[in-house]
């Protein structure tokens, strides 16, 4: 027996996401939308919007749906996009088919791999026992402060809590299916201001210059080598985003000196540790830091579910998908502290560009992987 209703074509569904602009933090039409498509599945769906400016208001739903005793399976994603920009070809918010490639913003990052879940779970017999759950925020492209932790704490006051989750990032890179996400690097931006005394630079003996300071700083933080990897991770690495004196005048000794570092960092760290690294060596020569910890890093160590993962992978695509702990952050860093945590979905190649766009045959095979791991997440 399965869930199987005539609105489950994984294109149109991925074209119904599309048509609602939803530019972070997203709220209202898209969610309406998406709990549309679930409803008639049988799942419950609790939408409720957290936050006020200036990072809110954000919406975010929660769904599931239980069928007996059994295991938890949850799926995490947003629904929130990037701001389009100017110079599509077409409007980013109507969705079009060109070719073999439906193009809009948000078609791979990531409501077509939404829309490919909620098409798998037509086809996923209504009578499997356990639960299945959908975990999307409206607030993952921007400050994710009103999100998936606001969504964590509405699970645990509801008293979900699942055995395994797959995130819909879109995690392929050449072709769907070559690489799936195990764990992703932290990160932590800092903000390192210098004092001097401002002056006349013909009379610097009244002033008190604090470039030369900020720059003994930074030289002293580019030397430091934060490690040489790990078995899963590639090396840590700090970079210098921003310097600045705001001096707008060429004979006037600055009265302060900022700079902007970013870190991402690999599971022999934490963002605290490398703040107090930093800070000690700022301290040195008078320097003193902020920071702000955007996530830490996390890691699934190789099991089950990546390797449920890759055999769905493999027996749709034919393809050995790679594991790996590349890229940026995602709201996997959060989800892995309820459980083993993996990402999975499709190309990666337009996202967050002009002209975004998802192979068609994509959408339809992303499908047919889904409904392969949710079945089996629920037989196990």
């Amino acid at each position: 027996m399965s869930n199987a209703s005539p609105n489950d074509d994984v294109v149109d569904l991925t074209r119904r996401l599309l048509a609602c602009p939803s530019v972070t933090p997203a709220i209202g039409d898209v969610f309406t939308a998406l709990e549309a498509m679930l409803t008639p599945l049988g799942f419950t769906v609790d939408r409720f919007v957290a936050g006020g400016p200036p990072d809110g208001p954000v919406e975010n739903l929660l769904a599931w749906r239980t069928t007996g005793a059994g295991p938890h399976f949850a799926f995490a994603g947003h629904l929130d996009v990037v701001p389009p920009g100017p110079g599509w070809t077409s409007d980013p918010f109507v969705p079009d088919v060109r070719g073999d490639l439906l193009y809009g913003r948000g078609a791979v990052d990531m409501k077509g791999a939404i829309a490919a879940f909620v098409a798998a779970l037509a086809d996923v017999p209504a009578d499997l026992p356990g639960t299945i759950s959908l975990i999307i925020t409206g607030d993952e492209e921007g400050p994710a402060v009103h999100g998936t932790l606001a969504l964590m704490e509405r699970m645990a006051a509801r008293g979900l809590r699942p055995d395994l989750c797959l995130v819909g990032e879109p995690t392929s890179a050449a072709r769907l299916g070559d690489v799936v996400k195990i764990g992703r690097r932290g990160s932590v931006n800092m903000w390192i201001r210098v004092a001097g005394v401002q002056g006349h630079v013909a009379y610097p003996h009244l002033a008190d210059n604090p470039i030369p300071r900020l720059v003994r700083i930074l030289s002293a933080i580019e030397a430091e080598v934060l490690d040489e990897g790990t078995d899963w991770f590639q090396p840590s690495n700090i970079e210098i985003t921003d310097l600045d004196v705001g001096n707008a005048a060429h004979n006037v000794i600055p009265g302060a000196a900022t700079a902007r570092i970013s870190i991402r960092f690999n599971d022999r760290h934490s963002g605290a540790s490398l703040i107090d690294r930093i800070a000690a060596i700022a301290a040195r020569d008078g320097g003193t830091v902020e920071a702000k910890i955007s996530g830490e890093s996390f890691l699934t160590q190789p099991g089950p579910l990546s390797g449920m993962v890759q055999q769905a992978i493999h027996e749709v695509t034919g393809l050995d998908a790679e594991l790996s702990t590349t890229g940026g952050t995602s709201d996997a860093r959060f989800l892995s502290r309820l459980c083993p945590v993996v990402e999975f979905g499709l190309n990666n190649a337009t996202m967050h560009k002009l002209d975004e766009a998802v192979a068609l045959a994509d959408l339809h095979d992303l499908r047919r992987i889904y409904r392969l791991i949710v079945e089996r997440a629920l037989a196990d």
